[in-house]
């Protein structure tokens, strides 16, 4: 399950931002930052999928979500401008920004081609 994030469990489990100017992920796994609302349509379809990816990938990458409604701080720090966006953050190194709905075989490749390392080779 993904678990929603408040500006204090941000500022706790992903980045300091209020102490920190350069990144410094917080975290043990890496994680994806699901920027939402609930009148979005397209976060809707993302939604279930994170969901999924959190039960597949549980131990592996840690999936949050931002309900910029209510987190509106969060949503400026990051300049979220249109929602769903998605914050990949890796272990090491800086994070990614994506914005849209992304179907869920696009999120996987991501996830592991940026988070996990792991080359997805398709047969064709």
């Amino acid at each position: 399950m993904s678990e929603a994030l408040t500006k204090e469990t941000f500022i706790n489990k992903v980045f300091d931002y209020e102490n920190n100017k350069d990144w410094k992920f917080s975290g043990e796994l890496p994680a994806v930052v699901d920027f939402w609302a609930p009148w979005c349509g397209p976060c809707k379809m993302v939604g279930p999928i994170i969901e999924e990816l959190s039960e597949e990938m549980k131990g592996q990458v840690n999936f949050y979500k931002v309900n910029t409604d209510v987190e509106q701080e969060l949503a400026s720090v990051f300049g979220i401008r249109s929602i769903p966006s998605l914050l990949f953050i890796p272990k090491e190194g800086k994070p990614i920004m994506a914005a849209g709905a992304l179907p869920k075989t696009e999120l996987k490749k991501v996830i592991n081609e940026n988070l996990l390392n792991k080359k997805i080779i398709t047969l064709s």
